[in-house]
């Protein structure tokens, strides 16, 4: 160092620049001007005010500035209410709250087992109807490797099928005399190899499956679809229709800000859950729709599924459609996480909605979340976290943090918990402006805009990389691009249940209850937002999908918090 000494790095202090970064960065509409003045009133805390996750981006002070964001459009929404004065409420954004709301499903217990553990299959619903997830050759077929061109990788991406991706590159569906990682990662990855990064992406356009190849972030930039998103914000939010009245926040609810707001779910695995989770915690009534032909992972349910109902409709068919038609005509927001286009082919896309809204003279608030984002060559694309981190080359920065000339995607689905929390600004964004303007809006969240939002503000400076590398020891850097996603994540969370004991396994941070629909206690990350004069908490405990009826009507609940 030349006797020069290494600048302190405080994650509150780089917290609060992102958030002065962020209110910049958006038109009135997307961002309300009086959220500005709000922001003045943050207060990020820390007990240790430096990063956790051995992870080369600001993932903590990225998404704290984000919490801050959404607390602050939450103060401005209850400021709408009838007989409510302007405040200025205090906002507390809590730095170890945010990290674990970053890897909250790894934190989560149902019956006193977390997500790793083989015992917990034995309390959750099989919602893996085509064994994508509990086969774990049929699991790797949603992972990152080597090409036919030396030095250029490819995420393939059998999603929650994993048989079209598989038969795609020349193998069987299943392959139960596989036993070892070993030879699961060795058979799929010489399949792979046999094709280079165009012929695959031939393969994936002609079969639809997600899939990418792993950029650099400066070889992103280079295509076509990073120019046209580069230079966009994080999100936006556009008025769909103006001729509906202004609908305020109900009155006399407490200070439960959503407390009468209905929230309609078309959503699977993270991201999408996330967005309405958190709306549930400010006090929304939300009920999940899901199809009971469609698989999804069913851990993520315990932690996803908190505050919500969850039931079952097939909109393919008469009776599924007419009962979610009469939920519709009662909702306040649509939040849809599925293929871009998918929802609308079925009507109930935004324009759809738009219409509905002047038909019943009440406007929507419509949330999209999706991987690519919404403009450029590649917006019709599905895609899920590891795709949106291969693309837009935050797979190739954690490879060279960990040491590596090869890309490797990051522990834990970070990206999926930070568009989430975009997705729920957008909502209150749009609350607001149904509130205060009249009219439907829409809300636009992606996964790949999460991402290049931690390229705007820049990494982590090396000499704050290079102590998280010596934290987490050689165990952690000997994993590879082939490594499971959970094989990744597991490791890490080992290391760091090591060597921050009284974060990881902190009780403060969860909220226990005891789940009727699970018949078990269930742990579940607390929210991380504080709103002076503003209640904060979940409504009920968890539930699997499908496990009431489809009405906003409430019956009795069993459910009850622990403690």
């Amino acid at each position: 160092m030349n006797g020069e000494s290494t600048p302190a790095y405080s994650s509150k202090k780089e917290a609060l620049d992102i958030l002065h970064y962020l209110r910049k960065e958006f038109d009135p509409i997307s961002l309300p001007a009086g959220v500005a003045s709000r922001a003045d009133h943050v207060q990020f805390v820390a007990e240790r005010d430096l990063p956790y996750f051995p992870i080369p981006f600001k993932e903590t002070e990225t998404a704290a500035a984000l919490k801050a964001i959404e607390g602050s459009v939450a103060s401005l929404l209850a400021d709408t209410r009838q007989g409510e004065s302007p405040s200025n409420r205090k906002i507390v954004v809590d730095l170890e709250k945010t990290t674990a709301f970053l890897f909250q499903a790894y934190l989560a217990r149902v019956g006193g087992y977390g997500k790793l553990d083989k015992e917990v299959k034995g309390l959750l619903k099989d919602t893996d109807l085509l064994q994508a997830q509990s086969d774990p050759y049929r699991r790797m077929s949603a992972n990152l490797y080597a090409t036919k061109t030396p030095n250029e990788y490819y995420h393939i991406h059998g999603s929650l099928e994993a048989s079209t991706t598989l038969r795609m590159i020349g193998l069987e569906p299943f392959r139960p005399d596989l036993k070892t990682h070993e030879d699961i990662v060795q058979t799929i990855e010489s399949a792979v190899k046999k094709f280079t990064v165009d012929e695959l992406e031939k393969l994936n356009a002609e079969h639809r499956q997600a899939g990418v190849k792993a950029f650099t972030h400066a070889d992103f930039l280079k295509t076509p679809h990073g120019k046209a998103n580069i230079a966009l914000p994080p999100w936006s939010v556009e008025g769909l229709e103006d001729q509906t009245p202004r609908i305020p926040l109900a009155e006399h609810q407490g200070n439960r800000l959503l407390s009468g707001i209905k929230v309609l779910e078309l959503c699977r695995i993270i991201a999408g859950p996330t967005i309405t989770r958190i709306l549930g915690e400010y006090g929304a009534e939300v009920i999940k729709v899901t199809s009971p032909n469609l698989s999804d992972v069913p851990f993520f349910q315990v932690d996803g599924n908190m505050g919500k109902r969850a039931t079952d409709l097939d909109l393919k068919t008469p009776q599924g459609r007419e009962a979610f038609e009469t939920l519709l005509g009662e909702a306040d927001v649509v939040v849809d996480g599925y293929r871009p286009g998918a929802i609308e082919k079925l009507g109930y896309g935004p324009k759809q909605l738009s219409e509905l809204a002047i038909k019943r003279g009440k406007g929507f608030v419509y949330v999209n979340e999706n991987c690519f984002g919404y403009e450029g060559e590649w917006a019709h694309r599905a895609g899920w976290q590891q795709i949106a981190d291969c693309v837009t080359g935050i797979a190739w920065e954690q490879g060279k943090f960990m040491g590596r000339n090869e890309p490797m995607v990051p522990p834990f689905p970070i990206s999926d918990y930070g568009t989430g929390c975009i997705g729920a600004i957008t909502a209150l964004v749009g609350l607001y402006h149904r509130a205060t303007r009249g009219g439907s809006w829409h809300g636009k969240a992606s996964l790949m805009h999460y991402d290049l939002l931690l390229f705007k503000v820049g990494l982590l400076p090396e000499h704050v990389q290079q102590k998280l590398r010596d934290t987490m020891g050689p165990e952690v850097l000997a994993l590879r691009y082939h490594n499971s996603v959970d094989q990744i994540s597991g490791t890490v969370l080992r290391r760091m249940r090591e060597v921050y004991p009284g974060f990881v396994e902190n009780p403060k941070f969860l909220d226990k209850w005891y789940a009727d629909k699970y018949k078990a206690e269930v742990h579940v990350v607390k929210p991380v937002v504080e709103v002076e004069g503003l209640e904060l908490g979940f409504r009920r405990a968890s539930r699997p999908n499908g496990s009431d009826e489809a009405t906003w009507e409430v019956g009795e609940e069993k459910d009850y918090r622990l403690e």
